[in-house]
């Protein structure tokens, strides 16, 4: 596990499938602690959430990234949040839904990602140091230090979902930590430009 931003982890599973990394988020601010989209953990990352305190929720981002959710839920006695269009698609039931707009956390805003890959397709901002964003499988950090969409064939349509995404150019954010690939811990919100600019 490594800290890539004030008290924001990342730890990461390697996909051979993929060829990429599946990546993992532990953030904590004020007196919450949540985890995201969460991949299998090492011992000693455990250890590191485990000394933080008790874990306050697990956000999943989209109906594909449930992950190790259910493992963590029963291990930390922790609830799921899932967005609202995406709980009834998932294969576990989530103790709790979210939606665009929403808090489920103070200084975690919701931003829902419209005709994205899943209906529910979710971003959350962590409004603090130039904002962070943390998105599921809207943008993949591939090649590193770029970002990109998912093949076309994932969407039912791909301009629909560019347009979606664009929304996202109306935050602050400066660091983009995504479930699948490379990071952009600066620079993000020049990435998510490019990223929609092209073809």
């Amino acid at each position: 596990m490594k800290e890539v931003g004030r008290d924001v982890y990342q730890w990461s599973q390697f996909s051979e499938e993929k060829q990429l990394d599946f990546n993992g988020y532990f953030i904590v601010f004020n007196d919450v602690r949540v985890i995201v989209d969460p991949p299998l953990l090492a011992d000693d990352d455990l250890a590191v959430i485990r000394n933080r305190g008790p874990l306050s929720a697990i956000l999943i981002t989209n109906r594909d990234h449930v992950r190790e959710a259910e493992r963590y839920r029963t291990l930390f006695q922790a609830k799921i949040l899932a967005p609202e269009l995406d709980a009834p698609l998932m294969e576990i039931k989530a103790d709790g839904t979210f939606k665009h707009g929403d808090r489920p956390m103070s200084g975690l805003r919701v931003i829902h990602l419209p005709d994205g890959k899943s209906p529910g397709e979710s971003a959350f901002l962590l409004e603090r140091n130039g904002g962070t964003l943390v998105i599921g499988d809207a943008l993949i950090g591939k090649p590193p230090g770029s970002l990109s969409l998912l093949p076309a064939d994932k969407f039912k349509d791909v301009k629909k979902a560019k347009a979606g995404l664009a929304a996202l150019m109306g935050y602050a954010f400066d660091t983009v930590l995504v479930g699948d690939g490379a990071s952009i811990l600066a620079g993000g919100k020049d990435a998510v430009r490019q990223a929609l600019a092209g073809t």
